[in-house]
């Protein structure tokens, strides 16, 4: 066998691997056996590059490199459905196909509603060759090289299964409950923030820059829509899904042909309980006119198909036994109490502990340990208790009461007037808020000291080499390897990450000190605003509050904060180490007021530069940036791809859209 022939007798025997295990959850192989052959069409692919095709099993790795989306129009229209949340709105959807019919017999499509990202994949003679995001529904974005990261995508249709040359298949891409459950696990560790339910990882991840990134996460897809001027027609939509079964797309297998509305109420009945146990998250069933005729016939409305309905499923809801009430203390000293359960299914995951907020809301709830409490997911990622089965509540049950002493110091807590928490004062010796600020404090939109973590931070901590944050600058691979010499690599990687963050800049070290209530923005305006630590610990109260964004409690907060004689020993530590203390003359060369006061939304695409680089335009003249319109709204930086409702709601307030060449022109 000459090399090209076994590099593409491996290519093919890999891709029908991954179609077993990633499609078919039936995996033939070892993961073993699967690995060596990986490695032997890399090493192929290394000596023989002549060879090289960007659909090889090889290249779902992904690349760090950098990326942009392009915009591209929609061949066909992506078009939104109808929802409907009741039994009787289903039952009129299906009186209306009636007679839309004039009384034919029609069958109804039923599938379930996944929670995910649409996307459209386009593929010629077999060949994966565009995936493009819903967008607007008339555009979307370009994400073919990120696509290409996601296994279960066949890159290159089974050969012989009779596909047309040309054709459209549309899906959703996911992230199943175990992937996104241990994407949150590792960004927890990290220190960054957590993405609020699958549909969300999933859209952040399609969208990253990197390849790379998408290819780790472990997306999936399913396929529900054929579109194309070669496809069978004749037939009907469910058999069309079937042929692209054959052909190596995933597929539902949670679907069925309807003959009738009882038919219909069964299987959402069915699936309501049903869709607890599924891998991956959805939030209703779609139910579509089977036959592409009569699909044809009924036609569309403007925003959505006459054939074709979402029956949406309300947020998940649990019963289950309140065993206890225990309290977490946050790095700031608030004290969050947690409800302890017994184990119950919900939303894809099993759920034993649901946030309670504050004291106020066990007070309305009229908690009692014991009791039988309702528990609510809808998709956040934390589930909250939002109601009590009083019938089942027995005498003798002991009422819920709030701590009052720090559950880790024993320090007495204290309530701010006019705040719906409690916390604890002793910020010197409480050990959860004092390894919570130094976990801030080397975050990624802190000083990003990516060496470091939670679990190496409470490492440190337990002995003893770290008691407060400017305790890392002293640091020394000797210090963190102790007796164990295989640690040196690590440990210098370690020390390297925490010198490289002295050049962080001003306003991200003011974030990073944690002082309370001062968050990522209003650090950058705090440090815009006195250029440097020393005019900021100098400033009074009513400088403070000067500045917009700053209130009494935050104002406060800052004066406390600098009056703390522990506090000042640190910052004079950190500034002895060499952190920046205050704007570089970089910044403060570029800085003006000519966008002082004004508000700006930012939406579409942009071509001369990312979103980002916007955002630090208008923050660096003086603006601000604000996520949604309003009658306060300055102007919309609008670049190609501006999102329909925020044009609709700009124009019904008269507030003016600026595009880039306007924008960096305002600039000069």
């Amino acid at each position: 066998m000459t090399p090209q022939e076994e590099i593409l007798q491996l290519r093919k025997e890999l891709e029908q691997h991954n179609y077993n295990y990633y499609v078919l959850n039936r995996p033939t192989i070892s993961d073993y056996d699967f690995d060596q052959m990986m490695r032997r069409l890399e090493d192929l692919e290394l000596f023989y590059p002549q060879y090289a095709d960007p659909n090889s099993p090889t290249q779902r790795v992904g690349s760090d490199l950098n990326q942009s989306f392009r915009t591209v129009p929609h061949k066909y229209p992506m078009l939104s459905l109808a929802n409907t949340y009741s039994e009787g709105e289903v039952r009129d959807f299906y009186e209306r196909v009636r007679s839309g019919l004039e009384g034919e017999d029609f069958e109804i499509c039923a599938e379930m509603k996944y929670d995910g990202l649409s996307i459209s994949l386009t593929y010629v003679d077999g060949v994966l060759t565009q995936a493009v995001t819903r967008g607007d529904g008339v555009r979307g974005d370009d994400v073919t090289g990120n696509v290409r990261m996601i296994k279960s995508i066949p890159l290159r249709l089974k050969e012989g299964s009779g596909y047309p040359h040309e054709f459209e298949i549309r899906g959703e891409i996911l992230m199943p409950w175990k992937s996104f459950e241990a994407l949150n696990e590792q960004r927890a560790k990290a220190g960054e923030e957590l993405f609020a339910n699958p549909r969300n990882a999933a859209s952040g991840t399609l969208k990253s820059q990197k390849s790379r990134v998408v290819a780790e996460r472990g997306l999936d897809a399913y396929l529900y829509y054929l579109l194309g001027d070669e496809i069978p027609t004749d037939g009907g939509h469910y058999e069309n899904l079937q042929l692209a079964a054959q052909w190596g797309f995933k597929i539902s297998q949670g679907m069925r042909k309807c003959h009738t509305i009882e038919e219909v109420l069964e299987f959402i009945a069915y699936w309501d309980v049903e869709r607890k146990n599924l891998p991956v998250a959805t939030d209703g069933i779609v139910l579509k006119v089977n036959s592409l005729r009569q699909q044809r016939h009924l036609g569309y409305t403007a925003k959505s198909p006459r054939w074709a309905i979402a029956y949406k499923f309300k947020a998940e809801r649990a019963c289950t036994r309140l065993n206890e009430v225990t309290y977490q203390v946050g790095r700031t000293g608030t004290v969050t109490p947690v409800a302890n359960m017994e184990p119950v299914q919900l939303a894809g995951t099993v759920v034993r502990r649901a946030s309670l907020h504050n004291a106020d809301i066990i007070a309305q709830l009229d908690l009692h340990i014991g009791d039988m409490v309702y528990v609510e997911k809808g998709g956040e990622i934390i589930p909250k208790v939002v109601g009590v089965d009083t019938s089942q509540r027995t005498e003798g049950m002991e009422p819920v009461r709030f701590a009052t002493c720090c559950p880790e110091c024993g320090t007495p807590l204290i309530r701010v007037e006019g705040e719906a928490a409690h916390y604890c004062p002793n910020d010197s010796t409480c050990p959860p808020q004092i390894k919570g600020r130094i976990e801030h404090f080397i975050s990624r939109k802190a000083m990003n000291i990516d060496s470091l973590g939670p679990e190496t931070v409470d490492d440190y901590w337990q002995r003893g080499l770290i008691h407060n944050v400017a305790d890392l600058y002293t640091l020394t691979v000797a210090q963190i390897c102790g007796n164990n010499r295989n640690r040196v690599k690590s440990a210098q990687k370690v020390v390297d990450s925490i010198e490289a963050s002295k050049q962080v800049p001003f306003e991200r070290v003011v974030f990073a000190l944690g002082i309370r209530f001062v968050g990522e923005t209003t650090a950058k305006l705090l440090a815009r605003a006195f250029k440097s630590m020393d005019a900021l610990q100098a400033a009074t109260l009513e400088e403070l509050l000067a500045v917009d964004g700053v209130g009494q409690v935050i104002a406060e907060s800052i004066i406390r904060y600098f009056h703390d004689e522990r506090c000042l020993e640190i910052l004079a530590r950190l500034r002895e180490v060499g952190l920046q203390m205050a704007l570089s003359e970089d910044v403060l060369a570029g800085q003006t007021d000519k966008l002082q006061g004004q508000q700006v939304v930012i939406s579409g695409v942009f071509q001369h530069h990312s979103r980002d680089e916007y955002k630090a335009m208008i923050e660096q003249h003086g603006g601000k940036n604000v996520g949604s319109i309003s009658k306060k709204t300055t102007f919309v930086l609008a670049g190609e791809n501006m999102g329909p409702a925020k044009l609709e709601k700009a124009q019904s307030l008269g507030v003016r859209i600026v595009n880039e060449d306007e924008f960096l022109q305002m600039l000069h």
